[in-house]
């Protein structure tokens, strides 16, 4: 097994793919991946063709939330995607189901990150979004500095604990030079049954403060709702209502930002200059 590249090696795309989004956060249990898939749907929704690779190799969570129980099979060498919900997925998940631990070193799981992005036949995507492991570790290294990522969602909540996680985040995104599209603010608050008061469980704008502090994009907040919980759990999504749903909405507002900030096409960018009229 290969050892991963040095962050200044060549980044070599992914053919067909346009636009490569990572979503990270700086800890585990903050949501990330419920704003990965939701995402993808709703990226989907408004007529782009998307991909989703779990790079959570520890923690594979979306065939289950996205309702999968089949398996991958391979076509002349490469790897054939499975397509849920209009999204083209990839999970370690697929190849070790149920409670088996993962149990492997850094120099296997860049192996298998490799292959998940060059012999799988993703086809052509708008997007291909990557669901990273929590934290700074090896599996986002390794891919960040592989692979042209256009840019990365940071999820967090508004507790403090998470958002000084969060800012770690950012700045190793910042390091590696991997543009920032923004912060996501998960389980904002908490609408009371009955009354529709709004409860700030676990602070108040936490994410939006951090954000601006940073100089980064807020993306918005999302409730913790049961409803969220319940569409992941039983493999439908809440993003599948679209702008029909109070609940769903959130995540196609979000998916239209991350459609605006990307409509220049796929690669990193470094300093522009933008004239308004």
């Amino acid at each position: 097994m290969g050892m991963p590249p040095p962050a200044d090696a060549p980044k070599q795309p992914i053919e067909g793919v346009r636009n490569l989004i990572t979503i990270g956060s700086g800890k585990g249990g903050v949501g990330k991946t419920t704003v990965s898939v939701n995402l993808a749907i709703a990226l989907a929704a408004l007529g782009q063709r998307v991909g989703l690779l779990d790079a959570d190799v520890y923690g594979p969570n979306v065939p289950l939330m996205m309702g999968i129980q089949d398996a991958p099979y391979a076509v002349e060498g490469r790897i054939q995607p499975i397509e849920q919900h209009g999204v083209r997925l990839m999970s370690m998940g697929f190849l070790n189901p149920g409670d088996k631990p993962l149990i492997w070193r850094g120099p296997m799981l860049h192996s298998v990150m490799q292959q998940f992005l060059r012999q799988v036949e993703w086809g052509d995507l708008d997007y291909l979004l990557i669901d990273l492991p929590p934290g700074t570790g090896d599996v986002a290294l390794s891919l960040i500095q592989t692979a042209p990522i256009t840019g990365a969602v940071v999820v967090t909540t508004p507790s403090e604990v998470s958002l000084e996680d969060g800012r770690k985040a950012v700045l190793m995104f910042r390091q590696v030079k991997v543009p920032l599209l923004g912060m996501v603010e998960n389980m904002s608050y908490l609408v009371a049954p009955g009354s529709g008061e709004r409860i700030d469980v676990f602070g108040e704008g936490g994410g939006k403060r951090t954000a601006e502090a940073m100089g980064i994009p807020f993306l918005g907040e999302l409730p913790l709702n049961p409803r969220i919980r319940m569409g992941g759990d039983s493999g439908r999504p809440i993003a599948l209502l679209g702008d029909s749903d109070a609940e769903s909405q959130p995540f196609m507002d979000m998916a239209r930002q991350i459609l605006k900030a990307t409509e220049d096409g796929a690669k990193p960018k470094g300093p522009s200059i933008s004239i308004e009229d």
